[in-house]
């Protein structure tokens, strides 16, 4: 009798076993979520699967100078763990901390780390996913099983940077690197250098680049929006003389910084031009006298529609200041031999070119997801309160925020999924699905974001590859925090959007 391959290839997967929930990413999403969990399901089982060789997400894959945070750590860290450092802090104190939670909790024996994950599909006859795994040292096949998946890889595709095709780049005889895939023996010192972009990784870019390069060039196709707050915020400074519990100070932190950026968000929809002109007011002192503020630092959209670029203490104006750095405002009209050609004419002379361009998002990291045998097209699902999908049974996901902290709504959509587990419970239910009501069957199926609301390139570029929201919850997403924290802790699990069997 001869063995067909489909066969031989099922003998070659391995059974990795089952756990009660399957999480995907050892970032800040899924250890945030891995702590939640076992608070509240200490009795549950659980397994991480992350596909990079450590934990921490970004954080661990971006490696270029000077990575930081763009978002203060008080609302960027966790709810339930207090940050004890500066406002902004170095990837390395990042990692560092998450290492403290990992270590605090108890996660490490529950990550798999190198744990790609190809497939999962879903039986309703056996109530469960059956998620397909290929180790990424070994080539090993492996097969988990689990009653729940929680989604959080984030939304990079750390694989394949975005980086655009400029006519002539094949005859440039310097160096072309992407953020994404800095390579660890670069030398820049002494050395021309070219940052394509103005968005947060060039903001943290120019600055650490300018200190040994023989000089920086920011070329950009538009301006940005720029803050320039002190490293550590006063306020934490005089509560740290104090002697203040660190549990206090990372809560008073939390509500600061939390009020502050809830006055951003709703003064940006409601004032505009008067937060255009405080943004503006805050940074011109800091720019080089003379300099086309016109031209190079007043952005073409309001303030809100895309992140606001940090840069700590000013560091960025003080680099141009200096004559370390300078600014191109101008589009690309081919690489040269010698450097970058733009469309005024001017010829950019450069050793190296960083193209900070920004990155493709991932729809569920680009996992083959199937539902009773039927693949699932995302592209024609909605989200249930930015945290389900319709049609796809026990199965949630971590999306924070674009402009707030990210963490900020890790916390919230945990204790809601945490809620969600804890009902299924109390029903004796084995399944949930989110599904539309007859109320909804009028519903207006809008794209995954409204360029009203926000329009970063990275989000125009990848919208036909994202599922859809409604016009109604609880099918919206992508809200600000100040009405998510009402919203979702009172959020109805029993209005008939959730079927429970």
């Amino acid at each position: 009798m001869t063995t067909t391959a489909p066969e031989t290839a099922e003998r070659d997967v391995q059974d990795a076993g089952h756990v009660d929930v399957l999480i995907v990413g050892a970032g800040v999403s899924g250890i945030g979520a891995a702590h939640h969990l076992q608070d509240a399901f200490p009795e549950r089982t659980f397994v991480i699967l992350e596909a990079q060789d450590d934990r921490g997400g970004t954080w661990w894959t971006h490696r270029y100078p000077g990575v930081r945070s763009d978002s203060d750590l008080f609302t960027y860290g966790y709810r339930f763990k207090p940050w004890r450092g500066p406002s902004i802090a170095a990837g390395e104190e990042i990692l560092a901390y998450l290492d403290e939670v990992i270590d605090e909790h108890g996660l490490a024996p529950h990550i798999r780390y190198r744990h790609r994950v190809a497939a999962a599909s879903w039986s309703t006859e056996d109530h469960r996913w059956t998620v397909d795994v290929t180790r990424e040292d070994t080539g090993q096949r492996l097969r988990f099983t689990a009653d729940f998946l929680w989604m959080c890889q984030g939304y990079y595709n750390h694989e394949k940077p975005y980086r655009p095709r400029w006519e002539g780049m094949d005859r440039f005889q310097g160096l072309i690197v992407h953020p994404q895939r800095w390579p660890e023996d670069l030398d820049h010192s002494g050395k021309r250098v070219v940052v394509i972009g103005s968005g947060a990784t060039a903001a943290t870019l120019i600055p650490a680049l300018a200190e040994k390069a023989a000089h920086v060039t920011m070329l950009q196709r538009s301006p940005s929006y720029w803050f320039a707050p002190p490293v550590t915020h006063e306020l934490a400074t005089t509560l740290r003389q104090l002697d203040i519990p660190e549990e206090w100070t990372h809560e008073i932190m939390r509500r600061q910084y939390v009020s502050q950026f809830n006055w951003l968000a709703r003064t940006s929809l409601e004032a505009p031009d008067e937060v255009h002109a405080y943004l503006m007011d805050a940074i011109r002192p800091l720019l080089p006298e003379g300099i086309d503020v016109e031209k190079h630092f007043t952005p073409r959209y309001r303030p809100w529609q895309q992140r606001i670029a940090i840069v700590p203490e000013g560091d960025l104006f003080a680099a141009l200041r200096e004559g370390r750095a300078s600014i191109v405002t101008d589009t690309i009209d081919e690489f040269t031999e010698k450097g970058i050609r733009v469309a005024s004419g001017e010829e950019i002379e450069a050793d190296i070119v960083v193209t900070a361009t920004g990155f493709n998002l991932s729809a569920f990291g680009d996992v083959a997801f199937t539902v009773d045998g039927e693949p699932v097209d995302f592209t024609e699902r909605v989200t249930w309160r930015g945290i389900m999908i319709s049609g796809v049974p026990n199965m949630a996901y971590t999306f924070g925020y674009f402009r707030h902290s990210w963490t900020l709504r890790v916390d919230l959509v945990c204790d809601l999924v945490s809620r969600l587990l804890a009902h299924m419970g109390d029903l004796g239910a084995t399944t949930v699905v989110p599904h539309l009501r007859p109320e909804d069957a009028d519903m207006s199926i809008r794209p995954w974001s409204d360029p009203e609301n926000f329009n970063a390139g990275y989000v125009m570029r990848s919208q036909h590859l994202l599922f859809k929201q409604g016009d109604r919850e609880p099918w919206t997403h992508m809200l600000e925090h100040e009405e998510e924290q009402e919203i979702l802790p009172k959020a109805d699990l029993d209005d008939g959007s959730l079927v429970y069997k």
